[in-house]
């Protein structure tokens, strides 16, 4: 396969992937709650929340992220780069709180 081709294959899974997993954060909260991803694949967040911040964050060994401020109508895609158990928190709300469990 070609390089080209394999960015074509690559880009449409990824598109087909991301749009699956998608995670809204809203009424303070992550819906859904918990996600299964596969390593390396994105999870996009989006902050759905009217006119509240958001500030996504994991820190876990081997593995930190940091979204910064998410402004309403923005999202962020966290990758992971390794199979195990995640959470990742709001730096502005402490009690939101998402289950990731990378395979």
């Amino acid at each position: 396969m070609g390089v080209a081709a394999a960015l074509v294959v690559l880009t449409t899974g990824m598109a087909m992937a991301s749009a699956g997993l998608e995670v809204s954060q809203r009424g303070r909260m992550f819906d859904p709650g918990e996600v299964t991803v596969r390593r390396g694949e994105p999870l996009r967040i989006v902050n759905n929340d009217g006119e509240l911040l958001h500030h996504a964050y994991v820190e876990a060994p081997g593995f930190k992220f940091d979204s910064g401020e998410q402004e309403p109508g923005k999202s962020v895609s966290i990758r992971f780069p390794d199979a195990g158990a995640y959470e990742v928190l709001c730096g502005i709300h402490p009690k939101m709180r998402l289950k990731v469990t990378v395979k």
